[in-house]
Order: structure tokens, then C-alpha cells, then sequence
């Protein structure tokens, strides 16, 4: 089998897995954006996705997401975790930030970007911090302040099902603290949740937004 054939088919298990979920949801499959997650794959890999109508990419590396969104265009993502000296050369290439969670963070992004970017806050639910995430009680700060900027659109909230707990227990915690959320900013109504191993139960939980990987690319090597 072909590396194209091989990711074609990927491809489409996953696609099916999105039409089920969203069928037990009451949801259409339109509602929800894939995002390929190219960490560590090689960019011609990104050029078959790109060939096969994939238009969302996702890198949690910097140096990654630089070369590679050269090679390939597309929407590209960041959603690792943030260091403030690398936050101008991210705002360069990225178009959408999904793992903003430092207001501090923002106010660089505000005086750095040379473009408007769409950006995620992310929510902890566990409250471990090395995993990333905003705790509940400084989020809605966080969100005014992208909210209150003129360059940048606040689409909603982005988490990752903590290790302690089952992805349907976490996702329906997210969908809690999200109902909540959009009481206080209407317009950001977008859910990035969900990975290779969970992205079905993140959408019955109503993620608009999943970040699939090695489910669509097949088994991640530990260099480029």
C-alpha cells in the first residue's frame, strides 16, 4: 500500500467515526472542523493530506510549524503549550492559537502579531498546570481581554481530557464550564476538543474542533 493510500484510508475510517458520532449526537458532520496534527511527520505527508481536501493543520512545535506551513498552505494551528520568546515567531505562521492560557501571554500576542489570529482559551480540568490550561477562575479575565481586542477573535475554549478521569467524564465537565462560558461571550461558541483516542466522545460532548494525529497519519515517529 501507498503512503497516500495508507493516510487515504486513515482518512476516512476517521471521517466515519466523525458521521457516527455526530449521528448519536443529533449533530451534522459539517459542524466539525478536523484538524491534522503533523507533529513529527515529514511535510509530504501534508501535501497528500492537502491533496485529499484536508485544509487544517496543527503543530505543537514552533520550529515545526514554521518550516512546514512554508511548504504547505493551509489554516494552520498551535496548540502546545505556549513560552512567551517564542510567541512572535508563532503569531508569524499560526492563524489560529488554540492553547492560550496566560493573559500575560495575550497582551504579547496583541503587540506581536503581524496578522489577527482566532484564539482558543484553554481551560484546565484537572488543575495540573504542567498540562496547560487557564484554571476556572481566571477565565473569564483571560477571555475579556482577547474579547476586548480589535485585532483578535475570541472563538471559545479548548481542553484536553486529563489522565484521572474517563474522556466522557471530562468532556461533559468542558461542556458544563463551556454552557457557562457562553452565557458571558455569545459569540464564542467554539469547542476545540478531543485527540485520536477521544474525538468521539469529545464531539457527542459538542466539540466543534478535534485534533486527530496518528489516527489519520498512522504511528508517530520522535523526530521530523
Amino acid at each position: 500500500m501507498s503512503r497516500r493510500q495508507e493516510i487515504a484510508t486513515n482518512l476516512q475510517n476517521v471521517q466515519e467515526k466523525i458521521v457516527q458520532a455526530t449521528l448519536e449526537a443529533n449533530r451534522s458532520p459539517e459542524e466539525i472542523t478536523v484538524i491534522a496534527v503533523t507533529k513529527t511527520y515529514p511535510h509530504e505527508d501534508i501535501e497528500i493530506l492537502k491533496s485529499l481536501g484536508v485544509n487544517n493543520f496543527g503543530e505543537n512545535r514552533d520550529s515545526e510549524g514554521a518550516f512546514k506551513s512554508k511548504e504547505v498552505a493551509g489554516v494552520w494551528h498551535f496548540q502546545g503549550q505556549i513560552q512567551s520568546n517564542k510567541l512572535k515567531s508563532i503569531t508569524s505562521w499560526a492563524h489560529v492559537i488554540h492553547s492560550l492560557d496566560d493573559v500575560r501571554h495575550f497582551e504579547i500576542i496583541d503587540r506581536v502579531a503581524p496578522h489577527p489570529l482566532g484564539i482558543f482559551c484553554q481551560v484546565s480540568l484537572d488543575g495540573v498546570e504542567n498540562r496547560g490550561g487557564v484554571a476556572s477562575e481566571n477565565l473569564y479575565q483571560l477571555a475579556s481581554a482577547i474579547e476586548a481586542s480589535t485585532n483578535h477573535k475570541l472563538l471559545g475554549l479548548m481542553s484536553v481530557a486529563p489522565l484521572t478521569s474517563t474522556a466522557d467524564e471530562a468532556f461533559a465537565q468542558l461542556a458544563q464550564i463551556q454552557r457557562a462560558f457562553v452565557a458571558e461571550f455569545p459569540n464564542a461558541t467554539q469547542l476545540s476538543a478531543g485527540m485520536s483516542g477521544d474525538f468521539e466522545s469529545a464531539i457527542r460532548h459538542g466539540a466543534t474542533h478535534i485534533r486527530v494525529g496518528s489516527s489519520i497519519l498512522g504511528s508517530r515517529s520522535s523526530a521530523m
